[in-house]
């Protein structure tokens, strides 16, 4: 007989203000002790250093994760120029250098090249998966990493500042998979002069605001209250990409048993993914298919 979870059966989706410093794992730990929670999960993970909005998804909104981590994400980031790192962030080693500084003119003609639908080789120092093992831990042992190239959808890339001549700010929307830390490396390689990201904070993702997140205190403060509770945001918020098709009574029966439900529907086409309601409240995703969803998700709310 399996393991029976301890915890609370509550669901709903959180924004943390992620701090520097902190792992993208320890913040969601911390969020599911403050809530007490059975279940808990992220969409996209941060790096340590990097700040902003971690959505921490809860019991059954953990099944609307992908559809958040595919959403378009927005981050500022600073490059330091004249300098590459083995981590192409602050934490690394400089391993190259260059008294070449771009004038904003250089760095905005280039810019360009970033935008749209390109191809990009993920940082030395990240969780891809080489032969069953993660990168970074290769290239901590020392050993020479290859990544391939990914294809890369970026909406915008934008100069914002430049607090001095080493340093230059950008702001990026970007969609899934994109690593801050290559366009920073690139940037700096077309440029001529090198480049690693100094400062990277995610200022939206998807639906979520860095602006409504909580931070690691107030989440403290609050930490099993009902007050806290007040700050848990519907799961149906993970499905705002997705269609949504009202369920028949009997027709959310029939999905939350895992079989083709009746619903009604008005502008989705013979095919499309979409989500089901019953009052508001999400019953399951599927396709759709001559006036009936199959689900593909169901949840238990």
């Amino acid at each position: 007989m399996g393991r029976t979870r301890k915890g609370r059966d509550i669901s709903g989706w959180l924004v943390v203000d992620k701090p520097a410093g902190l792992t993208s794992t320890a913040v969601v730990n911390k969020v599911k002790w403050a809530f007490q929670a059975k279940k808990a999960g992220h969409a996209g993970t941060l790096d340590p250093d990097a700040t902003g909005v971690l959505a921490v998804a809860l019991g059954e909104a953990t099944k609307t994760v992908p559809y958040i981590t595919d959403a378009l994400k927005a981050y500022t980031f600073t490059v330091r120029l004249g300098q590459s790192t083995n981590t192409d962030d602050a934490e690394g080693e400089v391993v190259d250098t260059s008294d070449l500084r771009p004038d904003d003119a250089a760095i905005k003609a280039v810019l360009g090249q970033f935008v749209g639908d390109i191809m990009q080789v993920p940082p030395k120092f990240s969780a891809v998966k080489i032969d069953g093992q993660r990168a970074y831990k290769l290239a901590r042992d020392g050993e020479d990493v290859e990544l391939a190239a990914r294809p890369l959808w970026v909406e915008e890339l934008l100069l914002v500042g430049r607090p001095d001549a080493d340093h230059v700010t950008l702001e990026m929307t970007c969609g899934k998979g994109g690593y801050v830390r290559s366009i920073a490396r690139d940037l700096g390689e077309v440029l001529g002069c090198f480049g690693h990201v100094r400062e990277l904070r995610r200022v939206w993702s998807g639906p979520f605001d860095a602006k409504d997140g909580l931070t690691l205190d107030q989440i403290q403060e609050l930490a099993r209250t009902p007050e806290l509770d007040t700050h848990l945001r519907p799961l149906e918020e993970g499905l705002q990409d997705l269609p949504e098709v009202r369920a028949t009574p009997e027709g959310a029966t029939r999905l939350r048993n895992g079989n083709p439900g009746m619903v009604i529907a008005s502008d989705v086409e013979y095919g499309d993914e979409a989500w089901a309601s019953l009052e508001g409240k999400a019953v399951a995703v599927g396709r759709y298919k001559a006036g009936e969803l199959h689900p593909s998700r169901v949840f238990n709310t």
